[in-house]
C-alpha cells in the first residue's frame, strides 16, 4: 500500500462560486434533492470513456421505476464510471448512462430494470447532450480522453466535452454536477511544476492543465458542483481508508477506483459537499470514516 505524504498550501484558487453573469435557473427536482440530503447515509456511495450522442437519442427499453432518483453517468463503460453505475444501482437510484459503444454498455453494465443506455458524445455539443441526459436530476461526469495521436484528444474531452456536459445541465435546468477529475490539476500554483506525475500527466496534450480549465468553467457556471479529485486510481479493491483534503492540497498518493464511486455517489445528496473542490486518495492507517464526515471536515476555501 502506497503511503501518502500530505500538506496544507498556501495555494487556491480564488474564482467565484457562483457566477452574477449566468441566467437564473429553476433547478429540476431542486427541493426534492435537498430533501434527499436530510437522509444521506455514507453507505451510497478515469480513465472514463467518451461518450457519443446521435441526433435520436437511443434508450433501452426497460421497466424503469419512475418513482427512483435518476443519475445521468457520462463515461459509464470506463473503469471509474462503470463503478459508478454500479454503486448507484444498488443504492437505489436510476441512471442513465452515456456510452460510446452501446455493445460494450450492455454487456459489460449490470443488467438492471433501474438503468437506461444512451449513446452521446461529449465532444458534439450541449444540444444533443441535454437529450442524452433527459429526465436525470444530476450528472456525474467521468469521462476520459482515448490515447490517441490527436495532442488536442484531452481537450476535446476533458475540457470542451465538461463544459458541454454543464451547458447541457443548464439548457434543461438540471443543478447538481459531480466531476471526477485529478490531483495536481494546480500542480504549477502548489510549486510541482517539477513533480514526476505532474509532467507524465501532462505529456499528452497537456491533460491536467485542460481539466483545471474545465474546473475554472464549472465554478463560474453557477451550478451545484462537487470536484472530486482523485490521486492514482488503481483496479483492485480498497486496502485502506479515505483521506479528504482540500483542494491543492495532495500532491501524490493512489486510491481505489471503487472508493472514488462510493465518494462520487455519496456527494449527490450531501450538504457539506456542495460547491466543494476535495482531494482523495487512501491510506492503510488513515481511520475508517462516512463519506458524509469526510466532507462536513473539509473548509472550502
Amino acid at each position: 500500500m502506497a503511503t501518502t505524504l500530505h500538506r496544507s498550501l498556501p495555494f487556491r484558487l480564488s474564482l467565484p462560486l457562483k457566477s452574477s453573469l449566468t441566467p437564473a435557473l429553476i433547478p429540476r427536482n431542486y427541493f426534492s434533492f435537498s430533501a434527499m440530503a436530510a437522509n444521506a447515509t455514507s453507505s451510497a456511495g478515469d480513465d472514463a470513456e467518451r461518450i457519443e450522442v446521435e441526433s435520436d437519442v437511443k434508450v433501452e427499453d426497460n421497466n424503469n421505476d419512475k418513482k427512483k432518483k435518476k443519475i445521468f453517468v457520462a463515461g459509464s463503460t470506463g473503469r471509474t464510471g462503470k463503478r459508478i453505475v454500479e454503486r448507484l444501482l444498488s443504492g437505489g437510484y436510476g441512471v442513465r448512462a452515456g456510452a460510446l459503444d452501446l455493445e460494450k454498455a450492455r454487456s459489460g453494465l449490470p443488467q438492471d430494470p433501474g438503468l437506461q443506455i444512451v449513446r452521446a458524445d461529449v465532444t458534439e455539443g450541449s444540444e444533443k447532450l441535454a437529450e442524452a441526459i433527459g429526465d436525470a436530476e444530476a450528472v456525474i461526469c467521468a469521462t476520459g480522453f482515448r490515447y490517441s495521436w490527436d495532442i488536442f484528444a484531452p481537450w476535446k474531452v476533458d475540457n470542451f466535452g465538461t463544459v458541454n456536459l454543464v451547458e447541457a445541465c443548464r439548457k434543461i435546468g438540471v443543478n447538481r454536477f459531480i466531476l471526477v477529475s485529478s490531483i495536481l490539476v494546480n500542480g504549477a500554483a502548489m510549486g510541482q511544476i517539477l513533480n514526476p506525475a505532474y509532467i507524465i500527466l501532462n505529456v499528452f496534450g497537456l491533460t491536467l492543465i485542460a481539466k483545471l480549465q474545465a474546473e475554472q468553467y464549472i465554478r463560474r457556471s453557477g451550478i451545484n458542483y462537487t470536484i472530486i479529485r482523485p490521486g492514482g486510481l488503481r483496479d483492485e479493491p480498497a486496502t485502506g481508508n479515505i483521506i479528504m483534503e482540500p483542494e491543492d492540497t495532495l500532491y501524490e498518493g493512489s486510491i481505489s477506483r471503487d472508493q472514488v464511486a462510493e465518494v462520487a455517489v455519496g456527494s449527490l445528496c450531501c450538504p457539506d459537499a456542495f460547491y466543494k473542490v476535495v482531494e482523495i486518495v487512501s491510506r492503510s492507517d488513515a481511520p475508517n470514516r462516512p463519506v458524509v464526515d469526510l466532507f462536513a471536515a473539509v473548509r472550502q476555501s
